[in-house]
């Protein structure tokens, strides 16, 4: 039985500079009042790494909701930059920033001629102890590994190993953290920094591009290689780049996106 009148959804690709690359993300238009359980229905429907609700507010100020296929999530950078997108390319909007009531508190999208801009919470990791689980779920034992805001990031010796690693999505889905990144710096002069990152625990063995990790690599690289500014690769199957611009106690992300689908929700 159809609940409430049709919504639009759209499927877009984040972080993406052609068609089927980069991550592709689920945005649904909420007109009218649903549940938490309705949202998370539709994110397993969608079977995409997140899909974004977004809810007016006020004028300029949109509610925004993440959903895995199987749990809400409290930070998701693909996915707000394909809300955003949508919000400019099929609403109509004509402010160049957007704001948003998250979870993780109020984040902003900025437009210009070429690209996206998102403002978002630094999570600067801190150390942990390498633990054997970990090591044993990666198959390598990582240079470095730390913790920042719900993730795991363990640093590897090179850019190759990173892309080359298998790790074991079974034994990584009982590690205590949202996803685990793996990371090194980019043996490829045209990036600063590689990674990976896997969250089998919410659903997602393989994330193809990740903004919200970067909110943790970025702080470490940034200290790392003595700058403030980076151009990251996510090295997944569909690969995507990012631009991090660490400020203090934000990031801002840089990226592109392009509308996939349209469609109806009729539920």
């Amino acid at each position: 039985m159809r609940h409430g009148k049709p919504l639009q959804i759209f499927v877009v690709d984040a972080f993406a500079a052609r068609l089927f690359s980069g991550n592709p993300a689920g945005v649904c238009l909420v007109t009218e009042e649903r549940s938490p359980q309705w949202m998370q229905d539709v994110a397993a429907e969608m079977n995409l790494s997140e899909t974004a609700f977004l809810t007016r507010l006020e004028p300029d100020l949109w509610q925004l909701r993440w959903f895995t296929p199987t749990v809400e999530v409290a930070l998701c950078g693909h996915a707000t930059l394909a809300a955003a997108h949508i919000l400019w390319t099929e609403c109509g909007l004509g402010p160049d920033t957007l704001w948003f009531a998250t979870r993780s508190g109020r984040l902003s999208a900025t437009r210009d001629a070429h690209r996206i801009r998102l403002d978002f919470p630094a999570q600067t990791p801190r150390p942990e102890p390498t633990t054997a689980a970990l090591v044993d779920a990666l198959g390598v034992h990582p240079q470095w590994v730390g913790r920042g805001g719900d993730d795991l990031l363990a640093v590897l010796a090179s850019g190759q190993e990173v892309r080359a690693l298998t790790p074991d999505l079974a034994r990584l889905s009982t590690l205590d953290a949202r996803g685990i990144i793996v990371s090194a710096r980019s043996d490829d002069p045209a990036y600063d920094c590689v990674s990976r990152f896997f969250a089998p625990r919410v659903g997602v063995p393989e994330d193809p591009v990740t903004g919200s990790a970067h909110c943790c690599l970025g702080p470490y690289w940034a200290a790392r290689l003595g700058k403030t500014e980076l151009r990251a690769f996510q090295a997944s199957p569909r690969g995507g780049v990012l631009g991090v611009a660490v400020q203090g106690d934000r990031v801002h992300l840089h990226g592109t996106a392009i509308t996939v689908l349209s469609g109806t929700l009729r539920a």
